[in-house]
């Protein structure tokens, strides 16, 4: 089931650099993330990651993430 195990690799990644640095991706704040957006998401992976988290966020999902958190 990859999907599943991207799931909890989303939930478990964390912001490697800036304001964030350290958190949970599924942490950071939705207006954060929305700048980002507006500014460009990041190339590669953590780009795809942020990109996802924003749409979670929007949502309402997150409480589908948290549990995943620790696995």
């Amino acid at each position: 089931m990859k999907e599943e195990h991207e799931l909890v690799a989303l939930a478990n990644a964390k912001m490697p650099y800036g304001k964030y640095s350290g958190k949970y991706l599924i942490h950071i704040p939705e207006p954060y993330l929305v700048w980002y957006k507006n500014k460009g998401f990041p190339a590669g992976k953590l780009g795809k990651q942020l990109e996802l988290v924003l749409e979670i966020k929007i949502n309402g999902l997150e409480n589908l993430i948290y549990p995943l958190i620790g696995k």
